[in-house]
């Protein structure tokens, strides 16, 4: 069957998201006649409220939002038959657009146990530095400070933040830092840094998120060459002999329910360039015949590459958010985040005692002492021995305080939040097409969570150390019973309702093994996911599954890279945005040299 050929373009991009911003951004500016297109299923993001207001974020992980997609889970045994949703970025800029804007950093180890020639951390801390203009203090070595996207100091520090840094530094003993992002200080106490442009700029764009679309992308209009055509799903790369020379696509459904659905083809001289995110490169090659021969055989796909790899690896972290009660004079988020319709712009976010984001401001990535591994389940041991013990800085979970909650099922009333999630869990997930009973195209994706039988312990025991950093802080006033585990009746550690916070020095509850039971069983059936999805077109050798080389040419054809977190082989110590940009900024570099571009 022909499809139209609208016309032709240098390098394609099958994808918008963070990423791909950086890179076709970089690419547009080192080359401003390189013809470049970029594809994208989800909408623009210029300007709108929902996109760069801070306070709105949290309005994009609505239900009924276009701005992300919900991917559904199988359901999963490990999480007494929870179906897990994880959601990914769905607009020009991708999860740069709707994520929370928390600004944190791997240490630069993780990169180096890639193991992949060029990705050294060596190599890339030049990169981490470009790519930021780091507004929290001058003059670190690790940091940068001409670079397009900015990080602030964020809101106020007070109420919670502060009694959460206060206990943590007092009964939880350990320091605090000014700089924990330095990409190798962890085990420490920091107020949090957020993707926020803070300062006052020209145009009055104090508190405006700091995104890969505005500042690769949108400040590039004047450029012709540089088109992004957004509601365009992307359904497959175009080849010939093995040669991808550009991609077929459709109106997208969601952003263009009343459009004409049929196929138009866009040709690439140069490079197509995959960037679909964790979620959709997968599906783009597995859709192109590339991929296992029993995903593809069982869509009724002809096998062009066998590459049993695409799909496999999928990584994330598990968190949980339990709620407290806090004390009636607390300033929480909840009564303070506007609805969707409210356009008032968040120019005072920097001065607010309320952070915009959502509650977080303050955090620790925790590695535990001796005390604290020995009270651990045993059975962590080999985990911890085998990967945490000869890497100081590598945390086993972060720790966080929310000024709100994350329900909506909670009676009115003054709440804050424990949170905490996992950032290395051994447990791989998968993510292929699969073809519905209707005929339609589905997704095939199981999480991995907790499938590992080490990754629930340290859930587990940040559940107990959340709790009593909790009881110790000023405005506790106990557990909300309902969102907590379902202890036995009559123990000991039972949640209660509580006039003030226990005195410092107080003893730690005491967890009976029907305690520790009910605290493993309320974790599978409540953990979620950070929205840290990563690992499924990994950057490994053919023999180890990897899909693209190290310079993330996909393997068996030509003229076809992927671009974005799916390329990472092992997970990463943090939040994700910061190796999106830094891929972006890598495969830029990669790209340039490729066809001969000055990328200095």
């Amino acid at each position: 069957m022909s499809h139209p050929i609208l016309s032709e373009f240098d390098i394609v991009f099958a994808g918008g998201g963070s990423t791909a911003c950086v890179v076709a951004g970089r690419l547009a500016a080192y080359d401003p006649s390189l013809r470049i297109l970029i594809l994208e299923a989800g909408q623009h993001s210029l300007n709108k409220p929902i996109h760069v207001q801070p306070a709105l974020a949290r309005l994009n992980l609505e239900p009924t939002s276009t701005t992300v997609t919900f991917n559904i889970g199988n359901p999963s045994p490990a999480l007494n038959g929870l179906a897990p949703t994880v959601a990914c970025g769905r607009c020009v800029g991708g999860g740069s657009c709707v994520n929370l804007m928390v600004y944190t950093r791997p240490p630069a180890s993780d990169y180096d146990d890639w193991g992949v020639t060029g990705w050294e951390s060596k190599n890339l801390i030049p990169l981490m530095k470009k790519l930021e203009t780091y507004e929290v203090q001058p003059g670190l070595p690790t940091h940068g400070y001409d670079g397009p996207i900015k990080v602030s100091p964020g809101a106020y520090k007070t109420g919670v933040y502060y009694e959460f840094i206060q206990v943590g530094t007092t009964y939880h003993k350990r320091q605090y830092a000014d700089d924990t992002d330095d990409l190798e200080t962890c085990n420490t106490y920091i107020y949090a840094h957020f993707w926020l442009m803070y300062k006052r700029y020209i145009g009055g764009a104090t508190g405006r998120r700091s995104d890969a679309a505005h500042h690769y992308i949108y400040n590039q209009a004047h450029n012709p060459n540089l088109q992004v055509w957004d509601g365009k799903r992307v359904k497959r790369v175009i080849f010939e002999d093995k040669r991808a020379v550009g991609v077929e696509f459709t109106n997208d459904p969601v952003s263009c329910p009343d459009a004409d659905q049929s196929s138009s083809i866009v040709r690439a001289s140069k490079l197509v360039v995959v960037s679909g995110g964790a979620f959709g490169s997968p599906a783009i090659l597995e859709r192109s015949g590339i991929g296992a021969e029993e995903v593809l055989k069982r869509c009724g796909i002809e096998q062009l590459v066998n590459l049993p790899g695409v799909g496999e690896n999928y990584r994330d972290h598990n968190v949980a958010n339990v709620p407290y009660l806090a004390a009636d004079q607390l300033v929480t988020t909840d009564a303070h985040l506007p609805s969707a319709d409210s356009h008032e712009q968040c120019n005072n976010c920097g001065k607010s005692s309320v952070t915009p984001i959502g509650g977080l401001n303050s955090k620790i990535k925790w590695r535990p002492d001796d005390e604290e591994l020995k009270a651990m389940d045993p059975a962590f041991q080999p985990r911890w021995k085998e990967f945490f013990q000869d890497r100081p800085d590598k945390a086993v979970a972060l720790f966080a305080p929310l000024t709100r909650t994350l329900s909506s099922v909670l009676p009115p009333g003054n709440y804050m939040t424990a949170s905490y999630f996992t950032l290395y869990p051994v447990s791989v997930g998968s993510v292929h097409i699969n073809v519905t009973k209707n005929g339609e195209e589905g997704i095939d994706f199981n999480t991995g969570f907790l499938d590992d039988p080490s990754d629930i312990i340290p859930l587990d025991f940040s559940y107990k150390k959340m709790r009593e950093i909790f009881r110790r802080m000023a405005s506790y006033r106990g557990e909300f019973t309902a969102g907590h585990p379902d202890f036995p009746e009559g123990s000991a550690a039972a949640c209660r309702a509580a006039s003030g916070p226990v005195d410092l020095n107080a003893p730690d509850l005491v967890y009976t093994a029907e305690d520790d039971e009910a605290i493993s069983q309320f974790h599978r059936d409540t953990i979620q996911t950070t929205w840290h999805s990563l690992g499924t077109c990994a950057m490994k050798s053919e023999a180890e599954q990897g899909v693209v080389d190290a310079r993330l040419n996909v393997y068996g054809v030509s003229n076809l890279k992927v671009a974005d977190l799916s390329i990472c082989p092992l997970n990463i110590g943090t939040n994700t945005y910061a190796t999106a940009l830094l891929i972006g900024e890598r495969a830029a570099m990669i790209i340039a040299e490729d066809l001969g571009i000055n990328y200095t």
